[in-house]
């Protein structure tokens, strides 16, 4: 994946001389992400191809809600954004990806990532009685897409999205990816990249992806984030259809983009949701 030629001009007008350090990129989507050196100053520049729509909101979280960590280090500052083209400059957030090092399994990287999340959620609280709707029209459009889910089982989750109700929820500033594979390491100290995601949904969303994965098998670390976030949001009503839709969500989208690890990873968050793990 390459940058366009407007992204290009405009790189090159930011920073006249700047020399790629690594290319970040995933691959799997179309987002370029290259670590830049200008002088022994580190940038990051993260570009969207035509189809891309993660851009919009890591600029909109960039411009209104990181400002509690980005004032402490604990997020990259925005440098320049050219909406139209898609493209967004920030300075380099020094550390290590906590995933797969030590940091992973170190209950007090929790505790810093729920003060941090707790943080995050505190800046706004917006009601909305069309959440519960839109989530469940949702997972049924994901459904309805190319998959690998059986079709039977299909069928039942279909039905049971259905069935569900679809009460009022209160929206906060939410992070969408809360894993450690979005979180840095330095020198103990924790900071937050990706916000692609980021989004005005419930605050327990954000326990999701954590709740299927490293919660599960060290409880330790699960205690250590709500000690750091202050309490659990989560009841029990709620919290199944968040692990369902995205158990459902994960599965198809990974299917989509030919992520066959992450789509396993649905498979099985399908499983355990149902309680037929």
């Amino acid at each position: 994946m390459d940058l366009t030629e407007q992204q290009r001009a405009l790189l090159q007008e930011w920073l006249p001389s700047a020399e790629i350090v690594t290319d970040h990129s995933w691959g799997l989507i179309g987002t370029v992400v290259l670590e830049l050196d200008v002088d022994g100053e580190r940038y990051v520049a993260k570009a969207g191809d035509a189809a891309d729509h993660h851009l919009a909101r890591e600029l909109h979280a960039h411009r209104n809600w990181l400002g509690p960590w980005t004032t402490r280090g604990r997020a990259p500052q925005l440098v320049r954004a050219d909406d139209d083209a898609k493209l967004i400059l920030t300075r380099f957030l020094p550390g290590e990806l906590v995933e797969g090092t030590p940091a992973e399994g170190d209950p007090d990287t929790y505790r810093q990532a729920g003060e941090l999340l707790a943080e995050f959620h505190g800046q706004l609280a917006v009601p909305d009685a069309d959440y519960e709707r839109r989530e469940n029209q949702r997972t049924l459009d994901y459904l309805s897409k190319p998959h690998a889910i059986d079709a039977d089982l299909a069928g039942r989750l279909r039905s049971q999205v259905e069935s569900w109700p679809t009460p009022p929820a209160i929206l906060v500033p939410t992070h969408g990816d809360w894993q450690p594979r979005n979180w840095l390491i330095h020198h103990g100290v924790v900071g937050i990249i990706d916000f692609g995601r980021a989004d005005l949904r419930p605050a327990y969303t954000d326990f999701a992806r954590l709740a299927a994965q490293q919660f599960q098998s060290a409880p330790a670390l699960e205690s250590a984030f709500l000690e750091g976030y202050g309490g659990d949001p989560r009841d029990p009503d709620t919290w199944q259809r968040v692990r369902l839709r995205e158990a459902v969500n994960t599965a198809v989208w990974a299917h989509q983009v030919g992520d066959s690890a992450f789509e396993q990873q649905g498979h099985r968050m399908i499983a355990a949701a149902l309680g037929e793990s």
